[in-house]
């Protein structure tokens, strides 16, 4: 009888049959007198939705839910289905009798075989491989250790109720929620997980916190002083200082009140020296830890700007097809403790510049027994991602760089640690003290392996030193000082690199220690799904990218403010994963039955659908309606008149009416009776954006028949430009000779030829919050680009920017960012900007 083995996905199946001794190609498997090796690619099975069980369970009704099958149907996934027909034959084969799972080695691989397994109702026994090097010694290493059924049910267990866990809450509640949010609209869908809504509401907490920011202007005071051997700065400590837990933002060199900044100036006008004293001490730093697949996605996203999926799909690559590096869906980061060998063979096949740096560690004997490197307590299914003993293939620019970052941090984690040497010096004024520091390179260690030397520049962190000719105690002159005016900043969006960071250690935002004891090994989502969590956020649009940084939408306002009217909140926290994986680790290490967590997870969706059933009342607030003169009514979805005659929705048009716009939109609200198509109040512009994620100005009314619209400006339009009469030119076109008029809402050029008037350009007045002038009119027409413009407000992350406006080919204005300062030796650099729609729309046609 022959054995099949089931491998993930094709290429696994080819390396596992070159292993096996290059079995012949047979259709899509492979096959000799003792093996059949085929694949899943991928997932080919699913759970059947909840359609399948009834045709009309396929309309999203409120009414119909909860929707809780007495048991779970699976079904081909249709894309895949011939593929697991395919399978399914090889399964019942008659000459078939044993089945090996080669799936991925984890809670999915053995969800994958375990589904089409099932489905394909095959009877045969079954036993694990279980790989974590994609080497031909590795899969053969793997074969010697196959393991039984038995030892992989619990496993299994865990894996089926994970799976059936996520289909009960992400059915129930993104029907229900998209029922409550978007009614009948269609192309609406309010996804709901209990992996991806924490996960956002990490990245909008942060929102709410920027957008609740209130700068506060600070002092520091800097001192110049010289010494025989040259000049530095000291920054003034506050006398007395201690750390508040109270105020995040108070510092030991921050003054808040100017004039206790401009005494300590007056004080360094009357002295002429400063007494200096200085301390130097040795420190240490150890090279940081193997990789594991996060650590791994964060780094490339602070040094490339690599997405996570992105990163993710690399290392896949130089696992499977190119056999460089071990397994990388992986969330250890030490090694087992019988891998000593395995280092030094890795060490011995490295090429390139890394070779002396591979040589050194094997000639200094330093791949030895250490816990920070070998440990199995730290090994959980896969050990941390290392380079294998593959000889270096050709590889692309983005796999070279995964490649280097892999290889480097491998061959550093042996080396000793760097040392420094660290110079506090404190030079006294009177009562006041200036602190400086400086830290010098004094011994490389594993920072050699990353190009730096003793000869690398130290730059602003070498002091001048202190020498017996500044006497006995030293005395430095003081030579200049300034006092810096300095805002405080709100917290930094979340990026790729830091939510991934973030993700992973979401356990220590559980209060429960057992819960988030559970978190440590898994935070949320795991090391493999969690870029999938971080696109799907953005392709359901709760987040946008802009540039590096995440930014949640106003979907996502609408989606908390909805769980937080029905007291759904256990949604957003990521409590309910970490008793999820609390039970699922007990369900592996058979310690809880997996029925009896999904009756408990069965229960939970009860509740939360009886929450998002219930209607919720209206509460009042304390903005006055112009209609009816009483206080206007909200629900997380709309404000409501008391009368009814008056609604405002809270977003509209991509817009967030909070109540601070709906006070401006009624503050000069025009309430006695007029025409049909008048306009009884109307702000602006605004920010809006369209269904396809453009952001363009428009005025927020209402009309005479009490109806919330979006009006647009067609000032912009040629030929729709009204001058009020009388207006005077304020200047001439450079390139038409025409007449520049100032509107209300714009700079325009008007060209007269034979008596019809036409508007070249145009510019408006104002964009993100920046006043445009008509020097800068005159320059962009002139030269296309003005002058570097600052203190533009982003709309999304309300953050100020500097940057050119540009005239482009087709008549819009766009921004073009200044370039980047130099980044630091040993940094990557970014991305290059790219010129960026102003956000004001049709700034500008031609």
């Amino acid at each position: 009888m022959k054995t099949l083995i089931v491998a993930e996905k094709p290429s696994v199946a080819t390396d596992i049959s070159r292993a096996l001794g290059k079995l012949p190609k047979n259709g899509d498997f492979y096959e000799n007198d003792e093996y059949v090796v085929s694949s899943a690619v991928g997932h080919l099975v699913e759970l059947a939705m909840p359609e399948d069980y009834d045709k009309k369970l396929g309309f999203w009704r409120l009414a119909d839910l909860p929707i809780i099958p007495k048991s779970f149907e699976l079904k081909p996934i249709e894309k895949t289905k011939k593929r697991f027909q395919e399978l399914k034959q090889l399964m019942n084969r008659k000459d078939v009798g044993e089945v090996i799972n080669a799936c991925d080695a984890g809670r999915e691989g053995e969800l994958i075989f375990n589904y089409t397994y099932k489905l394909a109702k095959s009877k045969k026994p079954v036993r694990r491989l279980w790989m974590s090097s994609m080497t031909s010694a590795g899969i053969r290493e793997a074969f010697d250790h196959l393991r039984s059924e038995e030892q992989m049910a619990h496993l299994a267990d865990a894996a089926r109720c994970r799976s059936e866990a996520d289909w009960l809450i992400g059915i129930n509640c993104t029907r229900g929620a998209t029922k409550r949010m978007f009614g009948s609209r269609a192309g609406n869908v309010a996804g709901v997980g209990r992996v991806q809504t924490p996960t956002l509401a990490i990245v909008h907490e942060r929102e709410r916190q920027i957008r609740a920011f209130v700068p506060r202007t600070y002092f520091r005071v800097v001192a110049e002083f010289g010494l025989k051997a040259g000049r530095y700065e000291g920054v003034l400590q506050r006398a007395g200082f201690s750390k508040s837990g109270t105020d995040d933002q108070d510092r030991i060199d921050r003054i808040w009140n100017k004039a206790e900044a401009e005494a300590v100036a007056a004080a360094l006008r009357q002295a002429t020296h400063a007494r200096v004293e200085e301390e130097k001490k040795r420190t240490t730093q150890a090279a940081p830890r193997l990789y594991d697949l996060t650590s791994l996605q964060r780094e490339a996203n602070n040094r490339f700007g690599y997405p996570a999926r992105r990163t993710l799909q690399i290392a896949q690559a130089l696992y499977e097809r190119h056999k460089m590096i071990t397994y990388p869906r992986t969330d250890s980061k030490a090694l087992p403790e019988d891998y000593i060998p395995v280092c030094r063979e890795v060490l011995g096949s490295m090429e390139g510049d890394l070779v002396p740096h591979a040589r050194l560690v094997l000639k200094q004997g330093w791949v030895r027994p250490n816990k920070r490197i070998f440990d199995n307590a730290q090994v959980s299914d896969h050990f941390a991602i290392i380079p294998t003993s593959e000889k270096p293939k050709k590889l692309g620019e983005d796999e070279e760089k995964i490649f280097d970052l892999i290889a480097r941090r491998f061959i550093a984690i042996f080396h000793p640690s760097a040392q420094f040497d660290v110079t506090t010096r404190l030079s006294r004024v009177a009562d006041h003290t200036f602190k400086t520091e400086g830290k010098v390179l004094v011994e490389p260690g594993y920072l050699a392996v990353y190009g730096r030397s003793l000869h690398d520049e130290n730059g602003a962190a070498t002091l001048p030193p202190v020498s017996p000719e500044d006497g006995h105690p030293a005395r430095a002159v003081i030579e200049n000082h300034r006092i810096d005016e300095e805002s405080t900043r709100p917290p930094p969006r979340y990026t790729e690199a830091t939510l991934l960071s973030a993700m992973e250690g979401a356990g220590k935002l559980v209060d429960d220690d057992d819960l988030a004891d559970a978190m440590k090994e898994k935070g949320l989502g795991t090391p493999a799904t969690r870029a999938q969590v971080i696109e799907r956020l953005i392709n359901e649009k709760y987040m946008d990218r802009d540039r590096r940084d995440l930014v949640p939408t106003d979907k996502a306002d609408r989606l908390f403010s909805f769980l937080s009217s029905i007291e759904a909140e256990a949604l957003t926290r990521p409590d309910l994963t970490g008793e999820w994986e609390y039970k699922l680790h007990k369900i592996e290490h058979g310690q809880l039955d997996g029925n009896t967590f999904i009756a408990e997870i069965a229960k939970l969706t009860r509740d939360l659908i009886e929450r998002i059933k219930a209607p919720e009342p209206d509460s009042p607030t304390d903005v006055i309606c112009p209609k009816d003169g009483k206080p206007m009514l909200e629900n997380f979805n709309r404000y409501i008149s008391q009368d009814g005659g008056l609604v405002v929705y809270k977003t509209i048009g991509g817009l967030t009416v909070n109540r601070e716009i709906l006070q401006e939109l009624f503050a000069d609200c025009r309430t006695d009776e007029g025409k049909e198509d008048e306009i009884r109040s109307r702000i602006g512009p605004k920010s809006f954006k369209s269904k396809r994620g453009k952001v363009y100005e428009a005025y927020l009314t209402i009309t005479n028949d009490w109806k919330v619209k979006i009006e647009f400006d067609r000032s912009g339009q040629e030929n729709g430009i009204q001058i009020a009469p009388g207006v005077e030119p304020v200047g001439v076109c450079p390139k038409t000779g025409g007449r520049i008029f100032e509107t209300p809402n714009a700079w325009v050029v008007q060209v007269n030829t034979d008596g019809e008037e036409t508007y070249p350009y145009r510019l408006s007045r104002r964009i993100l919050s920046k006043e445009t002038t008509l020097d800068d009119f005159l320059k962009i027409i002139a030269d296309g680009k003005t002058d570097l413009i600052k203190g533009f407000i982003s709309n999304r992350t309300k953050r100020p920017f500097d940057a050119f406006l540009v005239l482009k080919e087709d008549g819009n204005v766009g921004f073009e960012f200044p370039p980047r300062a130099p980044r630091k030796p040993g940094k990557a650099g970014g991305a290059k900007k790219k010129a960026a729609p102003a956000a004001a729309g049709k700034g500008a046609t031609k």
